[in-house]
């Protein structure tokens, strides 16, 4: 039977440590206690981004960056014409797609649903940017009864969105 061979190492130079950080005593590392997950398992999610069906894509798109503050990070288009967008505030991304208009024309948009938003800036600095922009507040900043700081303000489609400043 074949003998296994060392493999050749450069020792290693100790260095000398003070009897204090000889002693030292390593840092404790808290472990997360591991829960056992309820069967059958949950739904746990990192983000929600909403898409919303828009009447009119360039106005929207001009009300969510100019107005709210979004950033465009990208566009899409079929044939050369603008169906859609992607566009950022902080970590949230909003989808933005045009009516093809199957549903018919006269379908409201907006109702029954209000977006729920959490950012770390004052509310009270956000909404008079909002409002010096153009932007009409469905109500001014306000502290609700469970101590949120908060506004609400609606796209040109009528989606609502309220703004909250996280404590």
């Amino acid at each position: 039977m074949p003998t296994k061979k060392k493999s050749p190492r450069k020792p290693t130079k100790r260095v000398k440590r003070s009897k204090r950080t000889r002693r030292a005593k390593r840092p404790v590392v808290k472990q997360r206690a591991t829960r056992a997950r309820s069967q059958p398992e949950t739904l746990r999610l990192r983000a929600s981004n909403p898409g919303y069906t828009v009447n009119d894509i360039v106005k929207s798109m001009d009300w969510y960056q100019r107005v709210l503050g979004c950033v465009v990070v990208d566009r899409w288009e079929r044939e050369g014409k603008l169906m859609g967008a992607t566009l950022r505030a902080g970590a949230v991304d909003f989808y933005l797609g045009q009516d093809d208009w199957r549903r018919g024309r006269d379908r409201l948009k907006g109702e029954g649903f209000r977006l729920y938003c959490v950012t770390a800036q004052d509310v009270e600095a956000l909404a008079a940017t909002i409002k010096a922009r153009g932007g009409t507040l469905l109500h001014e900043p306000q502290t609700e009864p469970w101590g949120e700081r908060d506004f609400a303000v609606a796209d040109p489609d009528g989606f609502k969105i309220t703004i909250s400043q996280a404590r």
